[in-house]
């Protein structure tokens, strides 16, 4: 399986998943890892499997992260196996604005892809991080589930 993970990161907690994520699914699996500015939107269907992850800003993924999207030309993730994550901080505080996976992974079908996890959050201690304990294993976790998906 040929996966790509893109992400942009603000203060490190964000590559840090997305670089967890990639190791757990590396050894049977040819896998990308980019920062959102080193992807390639007319590419992504070259791939079997496209993760996207961003910080968690206003409920919503970082501008960045969400130009990177809206440039993926419309259904042209058919055929593509697609999962999203973020990082944020706890539900109390965040909660009533939403989360940045959800947005990711709806933006992601929309363009065609066939969802195969559902979207995911990974916390921080504070609005710069660090990650909380168990973070990084719980991303290894959850990249190993959507393996076992697509057997």
């Amino acid at each position: 399986m040929k996966a790509l993970i893109v992400y942009d990161s603000v203060y490190g907690n964000t590559e840090k998943i997305a670089k967890a994520i990639a190791e757990a699914i590396t050894p049977s699996n040819e896998v990308k890892v980019l920062r959102v500015g080193e992807a390639n939107p007319s590419e992504l269907a070259s791939v079997n499997l496209l993760i996207v992850g961003s910080p968690t800003h206003a409920g919503r993924p970082i501008p960045v992260v969400q130009d990177f999207l809206n440039k993926v030309p419309e259904l042209s993730l058919k055929g593509v196996n697609v999962a999203a994550f973020d990082t944020r901080i706890s539900k109390k505080i965040v909660g009533m604005f939403g989360y940045a996976a959800g947005r990711i992974a709806g933006n992601l079908k929309k363009k065609g892809g066939t969802l195969i996890a559902s979207p995911e959050g990974f916390f921080v201690t504070g609005g710069q991080g660090p990650l909380k304990e168990g973070e990084l294993e719980r991303a290894a976790g959850w990249a190993k589930g959507i393996l076992q998906s697509k057997k």
